[in-house]
């Protein structure tokens, strides 16, 4: 059982859907890891010891290694097979969640979550090429929806699960649960995804490359994740950012000149992607501001518990489970322009009616309405945009072009949450100096108040040695600043999910379809119009280009 060079036209419907559940299976892992250790970090620290340094890089060194290995993961898949990678990938993935599980030292867990790291870089773009390989082009809008959205359910699983496996049982739990669930991937990948093509025999991996990359995007993505309690101008962030965008500029040159470029440039003249990912950038960096601020914001101000503030997204996430596939194969029957630029801005006014939040939210009046108007949006996009992506790239090439869209996903995120951070932090500064700046001048206790506030926006403003008679005033001036913050972080997340909208309609083309004249007998004629424009399967010289 091979695929075609189509994609997977002489694959059947019943070893398609397997591939697809394989598919999900191992990128689910992935994205559940992402946000299940959160939860247990508590725990962590109180068996392994480690305090908040250590807390963070259990954390972090997942992310770090995640974020900057994508791009070689996915060029490995290009060279080696992206069945092989993925399946060499899934099994890394749940050895190091064993050893996740099994680790009796903190500096033993976060050795070990930098390689699940690394394993999850391998097996996400290859997860995503084995879809491209598998689908046709006029079925892939469709599986990439169903990816998307099951991997959407991982991420809001992930607190839920990892809250009562913490709770009732241990947090080494929230590791072992990877172990079956990688076995049964493993199982599907060996049974029903085929070898696809033969390698190329002069296929080279490009270690200069590799190493450039990698290095430049650890940099910059440490210096972005450590921003936020340091700030821009501290030695642990600034240098390895600078040092990283040094080494990602080499990594470019270095690509422009090499005969076995890891990532081929001439991708990004390839119009659709080149917007796809520049939509991706601004889509993506508009998602992280929101539920960045929107929990803590939830938590810190209107007084949610972490369980409630957890789960307030979870109707986006059912929204996407429910239409991402509808509109991925919308997508497909009509082109993506119209929903790659229509999405984003529906899913911009969802934002917007946020900018209406206070101190005091009812989310069945406040939240609720704002989040089904944004699930719709993103139900809108998120397949149309990856799958056109995805489409602008050859099958040679596919798993690279999953690990280009992966890396500026994961990286607009930390980029805006690190840059809007700083305005946001400003921004509550500046409101709590105009309310209390009189109060201030005046009482020492106000001024030592306000100026430990200025490092934890978004939260109450601590009242102990403030004179009593002013405790209420201070409080409410912390609230109001922090109200204000948050309207311009969302603020900001609205006008670049919006940005995305209008570079879609303006950047996106529909996808030229392929015409078969042997389909066509009796043209218009004989009223064959839209079974005789439907994309075929068949070789593309054997029939006629029009546009869509």
């Amino acid at each position: 059982m091979e695929a075609s060079a189509s994609g997977g036209a002489g694959t059947t419907a019943r070893a398609k859907r397997l591939v697809l559940v394989a598919a999900i299976l191992g990128t689910t892992v992935v994205t559940v890891d992402s946000t299940v250790v959160n939860v247990a970090l508590p725990a962590i620290a109180d068996d392994l010891g480690g305090g908040l340094a250590g807390q963070q890089w259990t954390s972090n060194a997942y992310l770090v290694t995640l974020g900057s290995l994508l791009l070689i993961g996915g060029s490995l898949g290009d060279i080696f097979g992206e069945r092989r990678v993925f399946a060499l990938g899934v099994v890394g993935f749940g050895v190091t969640s064993l050893a996740c599980a099994l680790a009796p030292t903190i500096e033993t867990l976060v050795l070990a979550r930098a390689l699940q790291g690394v394993a999850g870089a391998a097996l996400t773009p290859a997860a995503l090429a084995v879809i491209v390989a598998n689908f046709p082009p006029d079925e892939r809008g469709k599986a990439v929806g169903a990816w998307t959205a099951w991997g959407g359910i991982g991420t809001v699983l992930g607190p839920l699960i990892g809250g009562q496996l913490v709770d009732g049982a241990s947090w080494r739990w929230i590791f072992a649960i990877n172990v079956p669930i990688v076995i049964v991937t493993l199982i599907l990948i060996l049974r029903v995804v085929p070898e696809g093509r033969e390698r190329d025999p002069d296929a080279r991996v490009d270690v200069v490359g590799a190493a450039l990359c990698a290095f430049g995007l650890a940099g910059m993505t440490f210096g972005l994740i450590e921003q936020p309690l340091h700030g821009w101008v501290d030695p642990m962030v600034a240098l390895p950012i600078a040092v990283g965008a040094l080494l990602f500029a080499g990594f470019i040159a270095w690509e422009a000149r090499t005969s076995h470029a890891m990532l081929p440039l001439g991708l990004f003249r390839r119009h659709n992607f080149a917007f796809g990912n520049i939509e991706t950038f601004a889509m993506y960096g508009g998602l992280g501001l929101l539920f960045f601020f929107l929990v803590l914001f939830l938590q810190q101000v209107a007084g949610f518990n972490a369980l409630e503030a957890g789960t307030s997204s979870v109707p986006v996430t059912l929204v996407m489970f429910l239409l991402s596939m509808r509109f991925g194969a919308l997508a497909d029957r009509y082109g993506p322009r119209f929903f790659m630029g229509v999405g984003p801005l529906i899913a911009a006014l969802g934002l917007a009616w946020f900018l209406r939040l206070d101190a005091d939210v009812d989310y069945l009046v406040d939240l609720l309405p704002g989040l089904l108007v944004f699930s719709i949006g993103l139900s809108m996009t998120v397949a149309p945009l990856t799958a056109t992506v995805l489409a602008d790239a050859d099958d040679s090439n596919a798993g690279i072009a999953s690990g280009v869209n992966n890396a500026i996903a994961r990286v607009a995120g930390l980029v805006a949450i690190a840059a809007v951070g700083a305005v946001v932090a400003a921004a509550f500064g500046s409101r709590l100096d105009d309310e209390l700046g009189g109060a201030a001048t005046v009482r020492p206790e106000v001024a030592a108040a306000v100026e430990r506030a200025k490092s934890q926006p978004l939260a109450a403003v601590e009242v102990q040695g403030v004179p009593e008679g002013v405790q209420a005033s201070v409080r409410e001036a912390g609230t109001d600043a922090s109200v204000a913050a948050f309207h311009v972080g969302i603020g900001i997340s609205t006008v670049l999910v919006a940005l995305g909208g209008v570079l879609g309609l303006l950047g996106v083309r529909n996808p030229r379809r392929r015409v078969e004249a042997s389909d066509c007998p009796g043209g218009q004629l004989v009223g064959h119009p839209r079974d005789g424009t439907r994309q075929s399967p068949c070789d593309w010289d054997a029939g006629v280009a029009v546009e869509a």
